[in-house]
């Protein structure tokens, strides 16, 4: 489809993505060829093969690129990828993926390649999926799926470069930094370079959505004015501000639209990011704050619940944005800062840390609705949901790619514990983490809980596996509106051991 690609070695790789200034297209933007040299390094000083995964994990609502890039060119990805591989003598490939459009494109691309997961294979290749959610899609994420573990961060920050997938040394990287690789390997550095600017050549991919008349995913040169961008999508002519980045990222206000143009380094000088390459422009209709404020809770809901600034402390500064929205005063004010300043940091993944930058841009961006809400009676604007989150089970329809249903939305079953018959062996917190946590006796500190919908298939694992059969599963029947009934398979521990006999 995209032509013949020849082989490269390790370092002609690195020097090539050097060249071209080569960054990872998935938020952090951490220079490629240092993380290519930094894995082979590894691998040649342990004596061990490397792993090579392609991150195509999108958990965050704003977010399509990567979607459209593995539907619609899935082989520019695996070149890439392929690439690395045979440069670096890696015998495993993974392609992380986190919905069932992207998983069935990848896992055609690797059989038309003749690549499988085969234990004969020369190279072993496979799709991994895992459930949306916020955190699913951080490196050490996704590593820890692949793994076999809960697609959860792991608490403690460790380099993928030198302890990956299995403990080897692991190249993982964004699908998109993949196909800009590939096709910089096609074409060479010297025409590459001739597209955009001259410090951040090629192309990028943006999710532009939010107060738009047409939502897209659109690829453009580096350099390219913002406002062009968001005329192209039929946003506002003046919006009220613009979110850069995703929910990880940046507000920017109206006055600063015209002076962006579309480049990590510009953005960055604006007060903007680029992270994820979403864009949301909202109106001078809606209230910005109020905005903020539902995907502040939407944040606080995704934490894995393994560390307290995340678990405890999103959950706070949503509280203290709506505290600010319903009349708190300047003392709210002083709590948001303040909770958002002690979660940075201290948090076992980034998600803390991107959540806080966000509630701090906010209030940096819209001083004056901030002052009306702080020191009047509001701004008197409308709160519309223009900014698409995950609601009802399904992607939201806002964006290109968001009608398929998704492993989110409210809960539709309960899980309980039966004091009973617990023992305290642990199994349900570490085959379960997004419902249960031990206290310091050992024993779960919950008697019932909701299951996530993403978790479902875990939950029952969890019940099937617990050595005291301490464990069942209800329907929710307030989520349902059904009768409520115990799920077959899943009978309590004294009728399971009753048809034994």
């Amino acid at each position: 489809m995209h032509g013949p690609l020849e082989p490269m070695g390790g370092e002609q790789l690195a020097q090539l993505a050097e060249r071209i200034n080569l960054k990872g297209r998935g938020g952090a933007g951490f220079p490629f060829h240092k993380k290519l040299r930094s894995v082979a390094e590894a691998a040649i000083k342990r004596g061990v093969r490397p792993v090579v995964v392609v991150n195509g994990s999108e958990d965050e609502p704003a977010c399509r690129k990567d979607t459209v890039l593995i539907n619609r060119a899935p082989h520019l990805i695996l070149d890439g990828a392929l690439l690395c591989a045979e440069a670096l003598g890696a015998r495993t490939l993974v392609v992380g993926v986190t919905r069932e459009s992207t998983q069935r494109s990848m896992e055609a691309a690797l059989a038309e390649r003749g690549l499988s997961n085969g234990r004969r294979s020369a190279l072993r290749a496979r799709v991994q999926r895992n459930p949306i959610r916020m955190v699913t899609g951080a490196a050490a994420s996704l590593i820890r799926s692949i793994d076999g573990g809960p697609a959860v961060p792991p608490g403690r920050k460790v380099s993928a470069s030198q302890n990956g997938v299995g403990g080897a040394p692991t190249l993982l990287s964004n699908a998109e930094t993949f196909a800009q690789l590939a096709i910089a390997a096609r074409i060479g550095p010297e025409r590459y370079g001739n597209t955009g600017l001259y410090d951040e050549p090629g192309t990028v991919m943006l999710t532009v959505s939010g107060a738009v008349a047409r939502p897209m995913v659109v690829e453009v040169p580096t350099g390219v004015p913002l406002r062009y961008v968001l005329q192209l999508a039929g946003a506002p002519p003046v919006p009220q501000g613009v979110l850069t980045g995703g929910y990880h990222g940046k507000w920017i206000d109206a006055a600063t639209v015209n002076e962006a143009i579309v480049s990590r380094n510009s953005l960055d000088a604006v007060g903007g990011a680029l992270g994820a390459g979403a864009i949301l422009p909202i109106s001078q209709d809606t209230c910005p704050l109020g905005e903020s404020l539902r995907v502040a809770q939407w944040l606080a809901e995704e934490s894995a619940g393994q560390c307290g600034p995340c678990y405890l402390g999103l959950p706070a500064a949503a509280r203290g944005m709506e505290d600010i929205l319903n009349g708190g005063g300047p003392a709210a004010l002083e709590a948001l800062k303040q909770v958002a300043k002690n979660v940075k940091r201290r948090g076992a993944c980034s998600h803390p840390d991107g959540s806080a930058m966000f509630l701090e841009s906010t209030i940096k961006a819209f001083t004056d609705d901030l002052a009306a809400h702080v020191l009047g009676n509001g701004c008197g604007r409308r709160v519309e949901g223009v900014l698409p989150l995950f609601e009802g089970g399904r992607a939201p329809t806002g964006i290109p790619g968001g009608g398929e249903a998704e492993e989110n939305g409210p809960s539709r079953q309960k899980i309980f514990v039966d004091w009973t018959l617990c023992r305290g062996h642990g199994l349900c917190a570490d085959l379960l983490p997004e419902v249960f946590q031990l206290g310091a006796d050992g024993f779960p500190t919950v008697a019932q809980a909701k299951v996530p919908r993403h978790a479902e298939d875990k939950a029952l694992r969890a019940v099937r596996r617990c050595p005291a059969l301490a464990l069942r599963i209800e329907e929710d029947t307030r989520s349902q509106g059904a009768s409520s009934r115990n799920l077959p398979v899943l009978s309590q521990g004294r009728g399971r051991r009753a048809l034994g006999r």
